[in-house]
């Protein structure tokens, strides 16, 4: 740890810091709302390490290996919205003006795939921190992977800017955790220490000794950085390059700094300054241009085009000779930051499916899940599996699996008992590139990830999280361990994929799909208990990925009923369906993933539930969301079994029978509509 407060503090700004404050005052102030504080005071911290040490091309915002920035504290959105302007990136001056307007490129918030150059969304404050800390897990394991002697191409650092608001928020616990535990030494954040939050002085709500907290993480912390003085900014960035930790930068700012009256107050936090302390701030900066006015020496100083795209060639050179060494790795390694499924997927996706097929096992879907990923594995090797301290439960790991830790590289993580930390970190991973992230707990606990959900959802990421133990079918843990409204609440989150499957089958189709998946993330919720193996006809097989399908037809005629089950409940319907075959013709319809039935088109969902013929949905859960399969929208009649209340600690067999969730029971709900 190191003591940085002897440099001598700046004056205040010089014309490239002071433009960061022209351009967040200007924004705010147009459109009428923001935070112009947090860029005010790391003005002089953003231009030190943009100009000096930010290895990137604005030219191409995906370049593999170049370095990753984070605003974690991502309400002081216009410091990004600034830097990317002035160092060259697709972003004007009139995006700029358009701040937090309908269908900018600058919205209140960065947004990953709105901006170029906006690594991940942030907002909701300590996920961006956590986003970073998956990031260069991410570089340090393909590092590993991929580098060779004298051929390093991965080789980058992951930059981090955050508040007090992300440094409360929970999740940085369990994030910066681990990042000391991975030995992240390419991590650098740089802690805005300014003291103030939105409802002002910190000190009656945030009185933590951050540096000792994160000494104790295992980070090299750098203490006392004047945030405004750019050679003790560039001294600390270049001691964090040089130790094997990861670093934290505790930068002494002011927010808002340069605005003569607001600044060092919760006033300019989140409100924009007024005309009159604006013109009072460019007086006292020494700023004479007018609003959204930037000299061409500004941004001569700022350009980073230049720089940006030797750096790229530069790698590209030695790429090159990379790939001409070691031709396989090097096609390997386009493949998988292009995102792009191997050549042989498709053929080995149907083995796999024919290969569960005909084995006919009754096992958890769990362990079918663990099948799956056993079976998909070799063909996959950016599979990076893991799970919240649950891989015995949750069965993520495969063989030949191999443990990460902080002395070794590998493909598979514990993540201990860090739900929303593994969730967003997998989001980090994700958004890094090279990676395929999956991580377990309890279908209970993904109420722990909720947010991190979410985020994979809103930036439409390739995550695939597992859940496990997905009903009262757990049995004897109890109400607080037994899912009910945890899977139709999934459901309802746009871009999310949710499954579950009944069987092995079901669940290596769920598996390849998710897979296959790059829109979005997707859940599967999985048994602990057996469920047995469903015979299929060609036709339910090839339909299983449609999300909701026949899987038994009627024997005796046209049904005068249909029943959809998911999971657990289809071997109810389907016993349900034999006990009244002899009178009532039934067909039994498997909905693994009401998302992908409802992306189908009306003739073939009509197909599967023709109209007018009455309909009973079961499923262990929540009832709501099944009424619009089964209700008159479609011209109908139906019923919904399901679990509206909380449950109970006994055996699973106990708890089935007596929440209704038995033969007898949906022969008799059947029976009403006939």
């Amino acid at each position: 740890m190191t003591n940085l407060s002897s440099v001598a503090p700046a004056s205040v700004g010089s014309n490239l810091s002071n433009a960061i404050r022209a351009l967040a005052m200007d924004g705010v102030q147009k459109a009428n709302s923001g935070h112009p504080g947090a860029p005010m005071g790391m003005a002089e911290i953003a231009e030190v390490l943009w100009n000096r040490h930010l290895r990137h091309n604005p030219a191409n915002p995906k370049w593999a290996d170049r370095d990753r920035f984070v605003l974690s504290n991502g309400h002081g959105s216009m410091l990004i919205y600034a830097l990317l302007h002035l160092t060259g990136y697709d972003l004007s001056i009139d995006d700029l003006k358009n701040f937090r307007q309908l269908h900018s490129k600058t919205p209140g918030h960065p947004e990953y795939g709105y901006t170029a150059g906006v690594e991940t969304t942030t907002g909701p404050l300590g996920q961006g921190i956590t986003n970073a800390v998956g990031m260069a897990m991410a570089e340090k394991l393909l590092a590993a992977e991929f580098n060779r002697p004298g051929h390093e191409i991965v080789d980058h650092r992951t930059y981090v800017f955050l508040g007090d608001g992300c440094l409360m928020e929970g999740i940085s616990h369990e994030a910066c955790s681990l990042a000391g535990t991975w030995g992240l030494g390419k991590l650098t954040a740089f802690w805005d220490d300014n003291g103030i939050s939105i409802d002002g002085h910190v000190e009656g709500w945030f009185t933590d000794n951050t540096p000792e907290r994160f000494h104790a993480y295992g980070w090299q912390v750098i203490r006392n950085v004047d945030g405004h003085n750019p050679a003790a900014v560039d001294a600390a960035i270049r001691e964090a390059k040089g130790d094997p930790r990861p670093t934290l930068i505790c930068c002494k700012t002011v927010i808002g700094m340069g605005a003569p009256n607001k600044q060092g107050t919760h006033d300019v936090h989140g409100a924009p300054l007024g005309d009159a302390e604006i013109a009072a701030a460019r007086a006292h900066i020494g700023w004479s241009h007018g609003p959204f006015e930037i000299p061409q020496e500004v941004y001569a100083g700022w350009d980073a085009k230049k720089k940006g795209a030797e750096l790229e060639s530069g790698w590209q050179r030695k790429f090159a000779a990379y790939a001409q060494a070691f031709p396989a790795e090097g096609a390997e390694f386009k493949r998988r930051m292009a995102n792009e499924l191997p050549a042989n997927w498709a053929e080995h996706a149907r083995k796999a499916v024919e290969a569960v097929n005909a084995k006919a096992e009754t096992v958890a879907t769990r362990k079918a899940s663990q099948i799956a990923i056993n079976a998909l594995a070799p063909a996959l090797p950016e599979f990076l599996g893991g799970s919240a301290d649950l891989t015995g439960s949750n069965l993520t790991n495969w063989s030949g699996c191999k443990h990460v830790s902080g002395k070794s590289t590998g493909n598979y993580i514990s993540y201990g008992v860090r739900e929303f930390g593994m969730a967003a970190i997998m989001n980090g991973m994700a958004l890094h590139g090279g990676v395929l992230p999956f991580g377990g707990t309890f279908l209970m606990f993904s109420e722990y990830a909720r947010n991190a959900l979410r985020m994979a959802a809103l930036m439409k990421q390739r995550v695939i999280f597992v859940f496990t133990h997905d009903s009262i079918g757990l049995g004897e843990d109890g109400p607080t361990h037994q899912p009910v409204e945890q899977t139709a609440t999934l459901r309802m989150i746009p871009n999310m994929d949710v499954w579950r499957p009944c069987d092995t089958v079901e669940t290596m189709v769920a598996w390849t799909s998710a897979v296959e998946k790059f829109t979005g993330p997707t859940s599967l919720c999985l048994s602990r208990q057996n469920l047995p193996f469903v015979p299929r006809d060609a036709a339910a097989l090839a339909n299983i990925a449609k999300g909701g399908y026949v899987i038994s037809e009627a024997k005796n005629g046209k049904p005068k009923a249909v029943i959809i089950a998911t999971g657990s409940e289809v071997d109810l319907a389907l016993k349900a369906q034999a006990a009244m075959e002899a009178e009532i013709p039934v067909r039994v319809v498997s909905m693994p993933c009401t998302n992908a039935f409802d992306r189908q088109d009306a003739a073939y969902r009509e197909s599967v539930l023709p109209k007018g013929v009455p309909r009973v949905a079961i499923e262990a859960g929540v009832s709501d969301g099944w009424h619009k399969y089964v209700g008159a929208a479609d011209g109908g009649q139906g019923a919904v079994i399901g679990l509206n209340r909380y449950g109970e600690s006994a055996p699973a067999g106990a708890l089935f029978k007596e929440f209704g969730f038995t033969v007898a029971n949906l022969v008799k709900t059947v029976e009403q509509f006939i």
